[in-house]
């Protein structure tokens, strides 16, 4: 399989760090609430955010898969992990799975942190003027 450089910019690497950030509230916000397992008889919203986690879990393990940079393929190791997790705690539930809310947590954090690394490898782009200014002789 061919390896990629995935966060090659400052953009991409400050829109991945944001949408980190994001996930990482969302399982502090989550973990707060008690979940139960999913059965046959379970709402469609369970059901849909279950099926949301296997996506996203999905494709941040071929993410992983395919990152060539030792720090990327941690940080989307990390981010594969708190979302797996999550998919865990929403089948399997709170009284099974209890541990899962720390595990994103931590994972979430780490990623926030080599996000946060990757960026500052992102030398700051100059912007460069639309419009030149006129030389007046």
């Amino acid at each position: 399989m061919k390896n990629y450089v995935i966060l090659n910019s400052r953009k991409r690497a400050i829109i991945a760090l944001a949408h980190t950030v994001a996930f990482l509230l969302i399982a502090v916000l989550t973990g707060m609430k008690e979940v139960h397992a999913l059965h046959r008889n379970s709402s469609v919203g369970l059901w849909a955010v279950a099926a949301i986690y296997l996506i996203v879990s999905s494709v941040l393990l071929w993410l992983t898969a395919i990152s060539g940079p030792l720090q990327e393929k941690i940080y989307f190791a990390c981010c594969s992990t708190s979302a797996i997790f999550g998919l865990g705690r929403q089948i399997l539930g709170d009284s099974t799975l209890h541990a899962a809310v720390y595990v994103r947590v931590l994972m979430m954090l780490c990623a926030v942190t080599l996000g946060t690394l990757i960026l500052r490898g992102h030398s700051p782009q100059v912007d460069s003027p639309v419009l030149a200014p006129a030389d007046s002789n």
